[in-house]
This record gives C-alpha cells, structure tokens and sequence, in this order.
C-alpha cells in the first residue's frame, strides 16, 4: 500500500546549517492507506530510502512520487510550518516579510 504524490519536494531540514534531515512535501493523487484525500498537502516524517520514484519513512510509510521533484531547504524552527501545510515556498516568502515595532 502506498500514497501517490505529485508537484512533490524533498525538503531538507537544517539546524544551525547541519542536516537534521530529509522529508517529503507533496499533494496527494490517490492515497491507498486512506489517510489522505485527493487534493491533500502531505509532509512526511524523515526519509529513510529514496529508491527511484519510491520513498519510504522512518515510520515505514511507502510513497510513490510522479512526475519530476525539487529540491529545498527549510530551518528547523520553521519546520513547524511544514508539517502545518505551508509550502518551502511560502516559508520563505514569510521568511523575508519585515516584522513591524509595536
């Protein structure tokens, strides 16, 4: 059983520039397990095999990935926004927005 992903990321997470590790961010196609809905953002726990189009995770979650990936770097204190549904994209628009003086 696995879930089908597409437009999907590796992201990887960085503490103080050192690798944490590696997660997937994608929206779900068809999800065998039936945890997700078609249309679904999923972020996964870490990626313990990248197999060809095959991941699997750390909590032994098998995903399939179509089409062709992208590569991106999250910091760890915004990984929290991943797992939350927003995109590396998004964190880093979030990132570059000024923060106002009360």
């Amino acid at each position: 059983m696995n879930t089908v992903v597409k437009d999907w990321i590796i992201v990887s997470v960085l503490d103080d520039e050192q690798l944490i590790g590696e997660v997937l961010y994608g929206t779900v196609i068809d999800d065998m397990t039936c945890r997700f809905a078609s249309g679904d953002y999923v972020s996964t726990s870490q990626i313990m095999n990248f197999d060809s189009s095959l991941i699997t995770t750390a909590t032994g979650s098998l995903y399939q990935v179509l089409g062709k990936g992208r590569r991106a770097i999250v910091d760890f204190d915004d990984f929290e926004l991943l797992r939350n549904g927003f995109s590396p994209e998004h964190i880093k628009t979030l990132n570059q927005v000024p923060l106002l003086a009360n």
